[in-house]
């Protein structure tokens, strides 16, 4: 997350630099998007298969932003809670020699995202309606139980964000906003830390969200 990181304390700089002008904006958003992955599994030089899976996902952010004139804004929006894969689960024969008949071996993988955070830039086009683009980072944490005893180390995804939105004002500052999203993630190699050469290979990590957020503008 040191990109991120080191992004958000130069927006919170801004903010400290113009904290006694208006400007500011802080609100929560509801999300619910439907993101797509592909893995492939290898065995020394073998590969051993190959998936793709679609999983929907719902959840809330925080965000803070700072206009900078009429028409640019820019701003971080931070997920506090983690999303949870479902577990997947599969059995194998796990045969010590060639002869041996093998016991049967249930394996679970589950991965959980954490710290997802996003940092922006939105330009107005008209008084309501904008667009977006950004680069968002998020820590993946997996979660097995494999036959071999082995394990895959956690790893971070970097990606980038576009959207367009509508923004209403309201009374007293407060504001609605509309907004979809698209999200295209970097792919990753996992390697294992057992004794085999074994790895994953995350590709074509992506999706679409869609956003309903209220917020207050100082």
């Amino acid at each position: 997350m040191k990109k991120i990181t080191l992004a958000i304390l130069l927006l919170l700089g801004t903010f400290s630099i113009a904290s006694a002008e208006i400007g500011v904006n802080v609100g929560v958003s509801g999300q619910m998007g439907v993101f797509t992955a592909e893995a492939e599994e290898t065995l020394g030089t073998q590969r051993k298969g190959k998936d793709d899976a679609i999983g929907v996902f719902g959840y809330g952010s925080i965000f803070v932003e700072k206009n900078l004139g009429q028409y640019l804004t820019i701003g971080v929006d931070y997920v506090p809670s983690a999303l949870s894969t479902e577990t997947a689960e599969s059995t194998r024969k796990d045969k010590t020699t060639t002869a041996a008949a093998g016991a049967a071996v249930t394996q679970t993988v589950k991965v959980d995202l954490e710290d997802l955070t996003t940092l922006y830039v939105a330009l107005n086009l008209t008084e309501n309606f904008y667009v977006k683009a950004g680069m968002m980072e998020v820590d993946v944490i997996t979660k097995e139980s494999l036959g071999t005893g082995g394990a895959y180390g956690n790893t971070s995804l970097d990606g980038t964000v576009f959207g367009m939105g509508y923004n209403k004002d309201l009374t007293n500052g407060i504001f609605v906003r509309a907004e979809g999203t698209y999200m295209d993630i970097d792919g990753v190699v996992l390697n294992a830390t057992d004794a085999e050469t074994k790895s994953i290979k995350l590709t074509d990590v992506g999706g679409v969200s869609g956003k309903i957020s209220v917020g207050k503008s100082f």
